[in-house]
């Protein structure tokens, strides 16, 4: 209850701003899994812009039925379907346990655009590290959250990031704790994840994992329950 209560009240702090738009690389590739853009909507897609079937996932770095689809389903997803051109994944966030998810997006954005899917494997794989620390801090120090969550949200972000050891994370793969800091505090980046967050509620989006098939929402929340929607949709 109280990680939904982070995210309605984040979703009402950061507000409903339409973010720019955003250039995308196209063109050819030997292997449309190295392809790699931010999109107007503010996600990454990886793939072939102009691929026939369009996948989008809204999802959260700290849900566990998203670590479970990210463990399961991506690299068959990859070598099966993105890597032919004929499907695009694109990752959307929403921020379903507020703050936690807020500071991981921004951190993720930190990077180069190249490696944000690596960066994002690496945090679902790691799920449990900041799962861990953080239901502590909800059981023994719960006014504590509260106070974090009524900061500004650079602040809040940063506040969480050093508490459940992300900056920490991401340092040992490369990106450096300055720099870190500098993103979780950027109001740019702010604004582009509360405005994805924004669309998607707008959209309907309720829960994490919610897939999109060429502009479908789909009732599918796992590898095995989404693949038949994307049969369906190469047939």
């Amino acid at each position: 209850m109280m990680l939904r209560l982070l995210a309605a009240a984040l979703l009402l702090t950061l507000g409903a701003a339409t973010a720019p738009a955003q250039q995308v690389r196209r063109g050819p590739a030997a292997n449309w899994v190295s392809v790699v853009a931010k999109t107007p909507e503010g996600g990454f897609r990886q793939g072939n812009p102009n691929a026939p079937i369009k996948l989008v996932e809204y999802g959260s770095r700290t849900c566990p039925t998203c670590g479970r689809f990210a463990a399961e389903g991506v690299e068959p997803l990859r070598r099966e379907w993105i890597a032919s051109g004929k499907l695009s994944y694109e990752f959307r966030d929403y921020l379903i346990h507020g703050v936690p998810d807020l500071s991981l997006a921004l951190l993720n954005q930190c990077v180069p655009t190249p490696a944000f899917f690596r960066t994002l494997d690496a945090m679902f794989a790691n799920q449990q590290a900041f799962d861990a620390p953080l239901h502590k801090l909800i059981d023994s120090q719960p006014k504590q959250i509260e106070a974090w969550q009524a900061l500004p949200p650079a602040q809040a972000a940063t506040k969480f990031a050093e508490a459940l050891g992300m900056i920490t994370f991401m340092k040992a793969r490369g990106l450096p704790e300055a720099q870190a800091r500098r993103c979780l505090a950027n109001p740019a980046l702010i604004k582009g994840v509360a405005d994805t967050f924004a669309a998607g509620a707008k959209a309907g989006v309720e829960g994490t994992p919610s897939f999109f098939v060429n502009g479908r929402r789909v009732r599918a929340y796992s590898w095995d329950q989404l693949q038949p929607e994307l049969r369906a949709a190469d047939s």
